[in-house]
């Protein structure tokens, strides 16, 4: 099949990439829950005194599933015959300590095996299909396992050294010594069309992990002479989709899920964003680059404008936003940013601009006026190529082809498939239509295959002591922050109006996707995961870093001249917001509060 010339020269971006106020009322909103108090009537001439409106729930005491134990790896050359049902290994290689590193430090020396499972020809499109994976697998193991959730549409194998977040990491679940898999979900190449084979489909939605959760612990066993204690799952952007998508379809087979900026109703995300291509480009002053719709100029001038309202709602002047809600209140579009009177020249924003990117940031609508997905936060990071290039290419280029071969039903032909005209010409209608449709080949639909049944009912993960730290950067311009504090809310409210004895979700102020933006990006919460896990310790709030001149893991050029290059911030445990006591270094996290 002939790649178009459109989606070839963004297949690398698949590999690397992951793909306001409340979010209520969308396509696929999550159920709400409610309570009511009656009042019994009086007896006897004597008054009853009504039940408190709200009751505190009783404490629920969770079980803590103890600490892993570690063993060490026996030989590496035999797993190359390690059997499983409808694996193949391709090889088993030896890779000596310091072959790969993690901000300069050398990782220990491990076994790194390759293989596949389920291999097959597809009746659909004559394509060969299998499961790809590689392990990595410490000569010093800590007793742990983790899957490396990947972002994207998957199609490589990325190294599996295993993600703790964040931005530039100076650590990975390798090097800590856990065994380490990653695999491409299913298909073998970056393009959205593998999603003409319907099984494609599936092993890429959620199958893939559930396929490859057995083999990896037992090719542990068989490595180690025991399984691992204590299993994790991690991953940002579709990482992130994989990782909540497991919290309900595999809440056995994990301890712990780390998910970052997940775009767990990536259909939907998707297609909104493409909403957002068409409004821009209407505003272009060039036709076909939605980018001149939104200029860098008129981005910083809003993101000025956002810092000038709400930066010191936290207790302080220093360029984040901590108080994200608050400052949904505080800032408007309409008022607080210059309305130009004639032509634009980035110190003011049209009326037609300001209609129309208010209602993007409000939420994209369908064409009867309905919200598709979620809103999102008016934040400071909006004026970065990570923010613009979701905005204005991404959504020509890869929202195009997942929404036309992945998700849709029947999908594109691909025979001249442009991206960018599907995109600034599609109408949004007949795109939710065919999303959300089936027939007789494609037998599920896209928000069945992509997003987690039931995502508000973690009870079976809750029960057997098993936790959940979520975060996402309040400038990540695919994947709203706003969805998953919602998602936060209504979890919350099915579990008594309190979910954070096994789940916890920490906003990254000025972040844009799963990295950059003006933020403290680097931090490792794979950590905190495991402390709680297996020690019962809860982490409050995680100590994130700027990634500024001379950082280790890679410097963060969106940094701003003034701050610090070390810069720290606790990032808090939401609904609490980091905030200045009032005294001490702005640069420094101690000098900050969770409140």
């Amino acid at each position: 099949m002939k790649t178009p010339a459109s989606l070839i020269f963004v297949a690398s971006l698949l590999t690397a990439c992951g793909g306001g106020s409340g979010g209520g009322g969308f396509v696929g909103a999550f159920p709400t829950t409610g309570t009511s108090t009656v009042t019994p009537p009086a007896g006897n001439g004597n008054p009853v005194t009504p039940p408190p409106d709200n009751p505190a729930p009783p404490v629920e005491t969770l079980p803590v599933l103890g600490a892993a134990t570690g063993a060490t790896l026996g030989d590496c050359a035999s797993l190359a015959g390690f059997t499983f049902a409808n694996t193949t290994i391709s090889a088993a290689n030896s890779i000596a300590a310091g072959t790969l590193s993690v901000a300069g430090k050398p990782v220990g020396a491990h076994c790194q095996v390759r293989g596949s499972m389920y291999q097959r020809t597809s009746p659909v499109d004559g394509q060969s299909y299998a499961i790809g994976f590689e392990m990595r697998l410490p000569v010093n193991w800590n007793g742990r396992y983790f899957y490396q959730a990947n972002g994207g549409l998957d199609g490589s194998i990325g190294t599996a050294t295993g993600p703790v977040g964040g931005g530039g990491v100076l650590d990975n679940a390798l090097n800590k010594g856990f065994a380490v898999i990653s695999s491409d979900a299913g298909h073998a190449a970056p393009t959205p069309f593998f999603g003409i084979d319907p099984q494609a489909r599936l092993d890429y939605g959620y199958q893939a992990v559930g396929k490859l959760t057995p083999m990896a612990k037992a090719l542990i066993a068989s490595a180690y002479g025991k399984g691992p204690d204590r299993s994790y799952i991690g991953g940002c952007s579709n990482g992130g989709r994989h990782t909540m998508v497991a919290m309900s379809r595999y809440a056995d087979d994990y301890d712990g899920f780390l998910v970052g900026d997940p775009g767990f109703r990536l259909p939907l995300a998707a297609s909104a964003n493409i909403v957002g291509a068409q409004n821009y480009n209407a505003l272009a002053t060039t036709p076909g680059d939605p980018g001149t719709g939104f200029t860098l100029a008129e981005r910083t001038l809003v993101s000025n404008a956002v810092l000038a309202k709400c930066d010191a709602l936290d207790g302080t002047t220093d360029g984040l936003v901590q108080d994200t809600g608050a400052c949904q209140a505080a800032f408007s579009l309409d008022r607080d940013v210059p309305t130009c009177s004639g032509s634009r020249d980035g110190t003011c924003l049209s009326a037609d601009q300001k209609l129309r990117i208010g209602q993007l940031f409000a939420g994209a609508l369908d064409g009867g006026g309905k919200k598709i997905y979620a809103s999102f936060p008016f934040d400071a990071g909006l004026n970065t190529t990570g923010w613009s290039s979701w905005k204005f290419s991404n959504s020509l280029n890869l929202d195009s082809g997942a929404v036309a071969f992945v998700w849709q039903v029947p999908p594109e032909n691909p025979s001249g498939f442009n991206g960018p005209n599907f995109t600034l010409t599609a109408n949004i209608d007949s795109i939710l239509s065919k999303i959300t449709a089936t027939d007789g080949l494609y037998t599920e639909n896209s928000l069945s295959f992509m997003t987690p049944p039931n995502p508000t009912d973690l009870s079976r993960l809750k029960k057997r002591g098993a936790k959940v730290m979520a975060y996402h950067g309040t400038s990540d311009p695919i994947f709203s922050s706003d969805d998953t504090q919602h998602w936060y809310d209504q979890l919350a409210a099915a579990n008594g109006g309190d979910a954070s004895n096994f789940a916890r979700f920490y906003r990254v102020p000025g972040m844009n996707h799963c990295a950059g933006g003006p933020t403290t990006d680097q931090f490792d919460m794979l950590a905190p995961l495991v402390n709680w896990v297996e020690k019962g310790e809860a982490a409050d709030s995680v100590v994130a870093s700027a990634r500024g001149a001379g950082n280790a893991g890679g410097v963060n050029g969106d940094v701003p001249a003034a701050w610090s290059p070390a810069r720290t911030r606790p990032l808090c445990a939401y609904p609490k917001v980091a905030r200045y006591k009032g005294t001490g270094d702005i640069e420094k996290a101690e000098s900050f509060s969770c409140q």
